[in-house]
């Protein structure tokens, strides 16, 4: 008989509703559990391939295509070079000696490959003066002899520098630029090249899959216009279409792995690095050099606690900064405290630029570079965090042309042609700018020439440094320039300006690099991007990008619009090849587009290729002596040793016994470093070395500082430099200094009628002749520096303590290298007494 069923009876092949329930929620969780092993192990290694570097070498890896992705890199390398002894480039000042360090400089470098890796572009931006030929043909050269003939050529590799108008000189090719140091100096050469390379190479081997985005911002009053009357030569209607005199945008290129990791920024902002002025004795990178130097303190990873030697790369680099100057406060005749002349930039009666300097945005010039770095800075937190919004998608590609720019031909927009010119500098050259006055009674905007100057060009620097006289078509081609330097003839000991020049471009994506040879003027600059970007929408790159990379490759001085010509500014004057080097420009890399846009760049003429002349350099610099100290005292040993104990704010210093810091210079190194005592009392732990902001680290030939205090010199610029390098080289002395304090005391009487006029040779024999009888003018050969002083020296090291340094007990070390008499070079340490930061 069968069992009674209960009312809660249910079918055998049916299971209860809190059972099915709980095998429900139990199958559920085991998926998600096995779903989300899946997801981390797929992350995992998805995360692995996105920041792993890749082996470039390798054909197999190359990923496939994907719009936006790219193989990246960047790298970093110290550049710094000499830091006593030698000349600083920009101010073309001989007057201004190297004598320590404040901050490193360095190359900063992007590479940037196509996806399948078959297209490659470099882009290195240094903290020097601007590029160099022989310096760009020289690593060129060793990344062929590394990576082989084809994958980074001069084609594909852009050198750009920041300005910095104190770095080390001495690392071209041609005379001009290397009057004031002298000549050439291997060192700072060999820096430049050997730091370039070493940051291409870190690139390089950084390469991995990522993304590039773009955007763009405002600096908040970042600059201001060094020569406002030029600019107001451009017609209204063009001047209108802009808010402002200076382009005030920065545009930023930002860096990262397809996992989001930050990989580097670099950015392009116009603006002189002349914060620094040239009393600075201090190899510094000057605004931009500081601005990169705290992005990348900000972008520091866990365990990144020294100043360059993070593995970000934050680069500032230049853009149309020729009429751009950082003095933000503006010129002032500094005797009068009056208004400088509004064209010619002058003061007093008779008139003269020496007393009309640009001043601010700080107290001083450290405090100045901080400010315009810092105002740089600001608008790149912004971009680098809100507003690189664009990714770059489509095509890596180059085009490169060497050009001759002495005879490249024009179109006017009347239809007639007309050629540049050979190169020559003009008279308000040497007036110099606002940010550096310049020699003598030389003034802005000259249109006109003097019977002196005529005189000494011709019948002097001509006959002793030209093979051929310049006939007049020549000085008819730089009209209304009137010529001072005539150097498209100057050839003795060797060319003193370029002829060949790079016309360069890089594209990634949207975004076109325009690489150009010189400093463009604002409005120069203006023209030519939109040129280009005309150009490549109607190629089909409909959003195109562009912005101009300036001093790259080869310095060609200046780049004016040809209304700012016929100013005859100092910018106007350093146009060296004539009034239509703009519009060559101009046609010229316009002309090129299509090659970048198609990928045609194979097909482009390479044009004629400049000579290497490095082996070829004359350097009149003398080296460096052995080291000695007083007798009892060793090298190293503490000469005023730190005092007391002190807070934040203060400033510590030290001085020791030291060596000359050209027997070693210590590149990816330091001269100095501020130690913090660790908990065990035992140990210490570098916080500060020479490359940061709060360090200084000051030498000083102990006998030549001495003398120098003591003797009157005679002013020292550009031109005298000029006639001692002329000296040194051909045995023709002049003194120009005598000869303007002869004539103006009426003992060199120049005649009223006669001053402009220069086709009268009887009246320029006569006057070569005074010269020659007063001894303005001597046929000697005079040897500018032939030798040092003596070779004792001391080392001043200098730490600011910052507002938040944490307190404990600190020491300062100084790391050198001395020479000894037998030729050895043996690295000494000194070591300053404990002390208290409270």
């Amino acid at each position: 008989m069968a069992k009674k069923k209960s009312s809660s009876y249910e079918p055998d092949h049916f299971i209860s509703s809190t059972s099915l329930f709980c095998k429900m929620f139990l199958g559920f969780l085991g998926l998600a559990i096995l779903a989300t092993a899946a997801v981390l192990v797929g992350y995992y290694f998805g995360f692995l391939d996105a920041v792993k570097k890749v082996d470039i070498n390798d054909p197999d890896v190359a990923p496939e295509p994907v719009p936006g992705e790219y193989l990246i890199g960047v790298g970093r390398y110290d550049v710094t070079g000499p830091v006593a002894q030698v000349n600083m480039m920009g101010y073309a000042n001989p007057s201004q000696t190297a004598s320590g360090l404040h901050q490193r400089l360095y190359s900063r470098t992007f590479i940037v490959c196509n996806n399948g890796n078959t297209s490659c572009v470099v882009f290195a931006t240094v903290d020097s003066g601007m590029a160099s030929q022989v310096v760009k043909l020289e690593v060129i050269k060793r990344l062929k002899a590394k990576y082989g003939p084809t994958r980074y050529t001069e084609r594909n590799v852009v050198i750009s520098g920041t300005h910095s108008h104190s770095g080390p000189a001495g690392f071209f090719q041609t005379m001009l630029v290397e009057v004031t140091s002298l000549g050439a100096i291997k060192q700072s050469t060999d820096s430049f090249i050997d730091g370039i390379v070493k940051s291409i190479e870190q690139a390089h081997s950084n390469l991995r899959l990522g993304n590039m985005h773009i955007g763009t911002d405002e600096v908040v009053e970042g600059n201001i216009n060094r020569s406002p009357s030029a600019y107001l030569k451009n017609p209204l209607n063009e001047r209108e279409r802009y808010r402002y005199n200076t382009e005030h945008n920065m545009t930023m290129l930002k860096f990262q792995a397809t996992n989001g990791d930050p990989i580097g920024m670099f950015t392009w902002y116009p603006v002189h690095c002349t914060s620094m002025n040239f009393s600075n004795e201090l190899i510094s990178s000057d605004n931009k050099g500081r601005a990169s130097a705290l992005f990348e303190k900000m972008m520091r990873k866990s365990g990144e606690n020294k100043a360059g030697n993070e593995s970000f790369v934050g680069a500032f680099a230049s853009a149309n900064l020729g009429d751009v100057s950082p003095r933000t406060k503006g010129p002032i005749c500094v005797d009068t405290g009056k208004s400088c002349d509004f064209e010619k930039s002058t003061c007093n009666i008779p008139p003269r630029v020496k007393n009309c300097v640009a001043f601010g945005p700080g107290v001083d010039m450290f405090d100045s570079t901080d400010i315009i770095a810092k105002r740089q800075l600001e608008t790149a937190k912004i971009l680098f965090h809100n507003k690189t919004k664009e990714q770059l998608q489509g095509p890596v590609s180059w085009v490169h042309q060497y050009v001759d720019m002495t005879k490249q031909p024009v179109q006017l927009d009347d239809g007639s042609n007309v050629t540049t010119c050979k190169p020559g500098m003009g008279y308000s050259f040497a007036a110099g700018t606002t940010d550096g006055a310049g020699a003598f009674n030389f003034v802005q905007s000259m249109t006109t020439g003097t019977l002196l100057w005529d005189t000494v060009r011709d019948d002097i620097i001509v006959k002793v440094v030209c093979s051929e006289a310049p006939p007049q078509e020549y000085y008819d081609c730089h009209h209304p320039k009137p010529v001072l330097l005539p150097t498209g003839y100057m050839d003795r000991p060797y060319a003193w300006h370029p002829t060949i020049v790079d016309v360069q471009m890089l594209r990634l994506g949207q975004l076109i690099i325009i690489a150009v040879p010189g400093e463009f003027t604002t409005m120069a600059g203006r023209r030519i991007k939109e040129s280009v970007q005309k150009e490549a929408q109607a190629h089909g790159v409909a959003n195109a990008k562009v912005v101009l990379a300036g001093l790259s490759n080869v310095y060609t001085h200046y780049i004016t619009t040809p209304e700012e010509y016929t100013a005859q500014r100092y910018e106007g004057a350093s146009t060296i090849y004539g009034p239509h080097t703009f519009q060559a420009y101009q046609q010229k890399y316009t002309s090129l587009v299509g090659d970048l846009v198609t990928g045609n760049h194979e097909s482009v003429d390479p044009g004629p290729s400049p000579s290497d002349t490095i082996n070829e350099q004359i350097e009149l610099l003398p080296p460096p002596k052995p080291d000695s100290a007083p007798d009892g005292k060793s090298i190293g040993d503490v000469m005023n040793d730190v005092n007391g104990t002190f807070r934040a704010g203060d400033e510590v210093s030290v001085t020791f016994y030291g060596a000359n810091p050209r027997h070693n210079m210590k590149l990816g190194s330091s001269y100095l470093a501020v130690q913090q005592q660790l908990s065990n009392g035992s140990q210490w732990q570098d916080v500060f070395v020479d490359t940061d902001w709060e360090t200084r680290f000051i030498w000083n030939d102990a006998t030549t500082k001495a003398s120098d205090d003591v003797t009157i010199a005679k002013d020292k610029n550009v031109i005298t430099a000029l006639f001692d390098v002329i000296s040194a080289t051909a045995g023709v002395h002049f003194d120009y200094e005598e000869a303007m304090m002869l004539h103006e005391r009426g003992d060199l009487p120049l005649p009223e009628s006669l001053r402009d006029v220069i086709s009268d040779v009887r009246v320029r024999r006569r006057l070569v002749n005074n010269l020659h009888l007063s001894g303005v003018l001597r046929w000697e050969k005079y040897q500018p520096i032939s030798s040092f002083g003596s070779a004792e020296s001391h080392v001043t090291i200098v730490w600011n303590v910052p507002v938040d340094q944490p307190s404990g007990t600190y020491r300062i070390s100084y790391y050198g290298d001395t020479l000894t008499l037998s030729g050895q070079v043996v690295p000494f340490q000194g070591y300053s007494s404990s002390f208290r930061v409270q």
